[in-house]
């Protein structure tokens, strides 16, 4: 069931992992302390990366779209878990209004909208899926690559509460994370609104999450008394940037070169014998767009007009205008010799599963999220927040222990970084 996995076992990151097991209960029992102070995300997804030597979180998604590629044989783990969360948000609640992105035509994401529904009828609650897309005028039937059937509905809008056909909700789940702005007839619901609004890309920035990724970090290194950098990917940003017409470069180049540069003096410091590299990203936005590996100033200076085009706009159309320059994790996993990096799924504080994203074209310095990756479940032995401790280091369950807990990780600087975004503090 455990698909083959090739690690580089070996430095720092074993002796991470060796340290995670022993100190398996101090660990839970500071999250514990963590998730009274701060309240979980109802859902989300970390993209992970292994270098052997490091292993650390690269991008935290509060709006998941791929609950269809999570093993099914752990559906029980995620209906757990979205009972907590629904218990949290509304006790008593029996409708949940699932809100999708507008995607009618991607019949994949659509297959990962049916798998989120069908966790929360499990949970016990009236699910019907409510459609933001002009295109979805009256109740339609779309069907996915492999053979279920969705129903979009219309949403309308009637005083301060989103409604269907007949269908009065207690709260709004949104799968769609609103990248190209907050319509009206979300503003000012009665009805709770999960994730909250200002956890979509219309405000969020990337920075604003591994800043609070840094205070996470740093605290639970000092718990573990291990290097924060084994679990912390620098960063830095640059704002306004016009990649078109070529404005910002100079601050974009500089903040490379300083940036590789610290990368450089700890890869000294722990004999990491590769080139260090940075991921140019945009602040804000997804599905792995607007990304470049840089591994020089001068490849910031001498992008050429196709690559300046790819740069510059994300989803929906929008421009980019801030970026992140994070550090380049390498990932040295692969699934049949292809290039492979973890994603591991939460909803409420719970692991609840993961899969591997793996891509055929892309090499171990580049951004696997892009047309042509495949996904392979995670198919847990054990739940890993279960491991065995008793056992090799090595062995399969201790290694989605570590993913849970720097995912985890991800999640509780996500939940810090909603309290410090919120307007209403």
């Amino acid at each position: 069931m455990v698909p083959h996995l090739t690690t580089a076992l070996n430095g720092p990151l074993l002796d991470l992992e060796k340290r995670m097991l022993q100190e398996m209960p101090k660990i839970e029992h500071w999250f514990r302390t963590q998730w009274l102070e701060h309240s979980a995300p109802f859902y989300a997804s970390v993209d992970l990366r292994n270098s052997g030597f490091k292993l650390a979180p690269v991008d935290t998604n509060l709006f998941p779209g791929g609950f269809n590629n999570l093993n099914p044989e752990f559906l029980p783990l995620a209906v757990q878990a979205a009972m907590v969360a629904v218990e949290k948000v509304c006790p008593e609640a029996r409708r949940f209004l699932l809100v999708p992105e507008n995607h009618t035509r991607n019949t994949y994401y659509l297959r990962n909208v049916a798998a989120l529904a069908n966790i929360l009828r499990q949970a016990g609650l009236e699910v019907r899926i409510g459609s933001l897309s002009p295109e979805i005028t009256e109740p339609t039937t779309l069907e996915t690559h492999d053979g279920h059937t969705l129903l979009l509905e219309p949403v309308k809008r009637e005083g301060n509460r989103l409604l269907l056909e007949g269908f009065d909700a207690c709260s709004v789940l949104l799968n769609n994370d609103l990248s190209a702005g907050v319509p009206d007839i979300l503003r000012n619901l009665e009805q709770t609104v999960i994730p909250p609004l200002h956890a979509g890309w219309a405000t969020r920035r990337k920075t604003n999450h591994f800043s609070a990724y840094n205070q996470v970090a740093a605290d639970f290194s000092q718990l573990l008394g291990i290097d924060e950098w084994l679990i912390n990917p620098y960063f830095s940003t640059c704002g306004e940037i016009d990649f078109h017409a070529r404005q910002g470069e100079d601050c974009l180049a500089a903040e490379v070169e300083a940036l590789l540069m610290k990368i450089k003096a700890k890869y000294k410091e722990y004999s990491v014998e590769q080139q260090p590299f940075v991921i140019v990203k945009a602040d804000a936005g997804t599905y792995g767009m607007g990304i470049m590996t840089v591994k020089s100033p001068e490849d910031v200076r001498e992008l050429n007009r196709k690559q300046r085009n790819k740069m510059s706009v994300v989803k929906e159309g929008l421009e980019v205008s801030e970026v992140i320059i994070q550090e380049g994790v390498y990932t040295f996993e692969s699934i049949n010799d292809a290039v492979a990096e973890p994603v591991i799924y939460m909803m409420d504080h719970f692991v609840v599963g993961g899969f591997y994203r793996v891509h055929t074209g892309r090499a171990i310095d580049e951004n696997l999220n892009a047309p042509g990756m495949q996904f392979v479940p995670l198919a847990f032995e054990n739940p890993c927040t279960l491991p065995d401790c008793a056992g090799a280091p090595d062995a399969v369950p201790n290694r989605f222990y570590a993913y849970g807990v720097v995912a985890r990780l991800a999640l509780l600087a996500a939940a810090v970084e909603l309290q410090q975004t919120d307007p209403a503090n």
